[in-house]
This record gives C-alpha cells, sequence and structure tokens, in this order.
C-alpha cells in the first residue's frame, strides 16, 4: 500500500516515532552560505524560475575572483559553502577545478557542498571523461560532497516532461553511487508537488532506500517543494501544508536508513518548518545568508537567517537546537 494514502495524524505519530528513536530531542542546523555562480543554463527545465539564457537581461556569471570575494564579503562564521547554479553553454570542467582551489586556499576551514550531478554528467561528456575520472578530479581540487540536485523525480514519463535532456534517472543514481564509491558523500532531494503522482514519490523514494543501503554515503534527504510561480508550470497550485508534512513523514518512514531528514525551511517556510520537526524531519538546514533560486519561484520565506533565528526556531518548538558542521558533527548544543 502506497503510504501517501494514509492519514496524516499515523503517518506523523509513525515518523515521530522514528526521529525521536534516532536523535532524541535534538533538532539541527548549520552555519552555511549558498553560492550561485551563474544563473545561466542550457536546460529549459519547466520549474526553474531562476534560469536565464546567455545575454538576457538579468543573466549573470561570475569569475573565480568574483565568487571568491562574494564569500569573503558574506559567510561570516559560516563553516560550509552550498555551491550552486545553472549550467552556461561554456563552462568546463576546469572553470570549477579552478573554482575549488581558490575557495579551498582562501577558506580552509569551511566545507563545500556543491556541484550536482547533472554538471557531472556534462564535464564527463564534454572533456570525454568516465564519471569516476570527473569526481576524482574535483575532490582533488577541493570538493567535499555533492549537495544532491538534479534527481527531481525520477520517474521517466514525468522527467521526460519536466527536465527534458537532463540526465536519465539512472544516471544520477550511477554517478552518486560512484560518487560514494570515491569518499565523497552526498544529500538526496526529491521536487514535489509537480506533476508527478503519489506512486511517482513511492518510486523515487524506494530508489533512495536501494541506493543508501548498498553505498551507506547519504547523509540527509531533502523533500523540496515545487514553487510554481513565475515558472512554465505556473498553472499549478502550490502543495498544501498537509501535503509538504505527509511527504516529509513518509520520507522519514521509507528511509529510515538515511539518518537525517531535513525541513528546509526556504521552501516550507519558517512555520511549516518548525511543525515538520514532529513529522519526521530532524535538521532545519543552515543560515544561508541570501538564497536566489527558489525566491526567484516566489518564496515567501527570509532569504537567509541568523543562528539566533534558528536556534529560536527549534527551541520554541519545544526541541533542543544543535549546531552542527558539513558532517553532522556536533559543535555546540544549546540547552
Amino acid at each position: 500500500m502506497n503510504l501517501f494514502t494514509q492519514p496524516l495524524h499515523d503517518l506523523a505519530t509513525q515518523a515521530n516515532k522514528i526521529r525521536v528513536a534516532k536523535h532524541g530531542t535534538k533538532s539541527y542546523f548549520v552555519r552555511n552560505i549558498q553560492l550561485n555562480c551563474t544563473n545561466i543554463c542550457i536546460y529549459d527545465c519547466l520549474f526553474c524560475a531562476y534560469k536565464r539564457k546567455s545575454g538576457e537581461d538579468g543573466a549573470y556569471f561570475m569569475s573565480v575572483d568574483d565568487a571568491v570575494e562574494y564569500v569573503a564579503t558574506n559567510a561570516g562564521d559560516a563553516v560550509e559553502i552550498h555551491m550552486t547554479g545553472g549550467i552556461p553553454a561554456n563552462i568546463t570542467l576546469d572553470y570549477y577545478v579552478e573554482l575549488l582551489g581558490a575557495l579551498k586556499k582562501n577558506f580552509p576551514d569551511k566545507a563545500i557542498k556543491g556541484l550536482t550531478c547533472v554538471e557531472i554528467d556534462v564535464f564527463a561528456r564534454r572533456a570525454r571523461l568516465d564519471y569516476a575520472t570527473v569526481l576524482r578530479t574535483l575532490k582533488t581540487a577541493g570538493l567535499d560532497m555533492l549537495p544532491g540536485g538534479g534527481a527531481e523525480i525520477f520517474a521517466p514519463h514525468v522527467r521526460n516532461k519536466i527536465c527534458k535532456g537532463k540526465l536519465s534517472a539512472d544516471e544520477w543514481l550511477n554517478i552518486t553511487e560512484i560518487a560514494h564509491n570515491e569518499g565523497i558523500r552526498s544529500n538526496a532531494t526529491m521536487l514535489f508537488g509537480h506533476i508527478e503522482s503519489y506512486d511517482d514519490r513511492m518510486n523515487h523514494l524506494e530508489q533512495l532506500r536501494e541506493l543508501q543501503n548498498k553505498t551507506n554515503g547519504f547523509n540527509a534527504f531533502i523533500p523540496l517543494t515545487f514553487h510554481p510561480q513565475n515558472t512554465q508550470l505556473d498553472h499549478i497550485k502550490k502543495s498544501t501544508a498537509v501535503d509538504q508534512l505527509k511527504t516529509i513523514a513518509v520520507s522519514r518512514i521509507v528511509l529510515d536508513n538515511i539518518s537525517h531528514i531535513k525541513g528546509y525551511w526556504v521552501m516550507l517556510g519558517e512555520s511549516i518548518a518548525q511543525m515538520s520537526l514532529y513529522y519526521g524531519a530532524d535538521d532545519l538546514d543552515g543560515t544561508i545568508v541570501k538564497e536566489r533560486i527558489t525566491h526567484a519561484a516566489g518564496a515567501t520565506s527570509r532569504e537567509g537567517l541568523s543562528g539566533d533565528d534558528m536556534v529560536f526556531l527549534i527551541q520554541s518548538a519545544g526541541l533542543t537546537p544543535v549546531e552542527r558542521d558539513a558532517y553532522y558533527n556536533e559543535l555546540k548544543i544549546y540547552a
């Protein structure tokens, strides 16, 4: 039976029981910064409001020096750099090797979580290299982990409509497995609330569970709520709070072999993210500083939060805030 058809209360009870067994009253957050190097992209994903074509009004591309300056100016006490963005027609592996090296040189104390399997696939095809070679090259340059983006929804019939031309689900899973085998841990994601079905969601979760059983390389799973505003799917109504909380609860139940489930406050909004801590989520992600991608699609959450904001959200939910690093090592427990 598909768990998504079960009553929300029943799912919440089961998911919260798993969460408490794994983490007790602890809920995690990280001081991080998002680095979006470009919004120029060759793909035309129907769900994306962030992308621009080269030369289009609002399009931008950061040089390596620009990116280093942005982090230096804005990172503050962040311990993690979350690097993501578009894929321009002329982007190369060499650019990211240089960028990763510069970031590691200038910010040796910050972990770099960046690039999705989509970029890895593009780099491999353009440089005529295998995935393992690309991943080893990036790891040597300074890449610490993958953020897990580009998974969208694995169902081929949906994927072919919303992100036609991108790598397939099998390729995403293959690249992720190779990364894990190369010692590069990652997160996993699922974009939901667009044209997919409950069965598509369950299939996605089950494939992630199978891969985790093989590699044990996922740090966290992040259900990503689709925001339709300013996208080519803007006729779709945004997922309801019930649907969002149900998806988090089902994720916690199915993915009991992945330690952490995120209630990503940027996409959920602060209130629903706070509620998600009783529906299976144990991590609210991070401070971020300035989030661009979801806000381009109409997100009404703040662009960034302070460490004090994160502590308040968790404490006011009656739970124990734990400040962590990118690897889930505990840095500070707030009584």
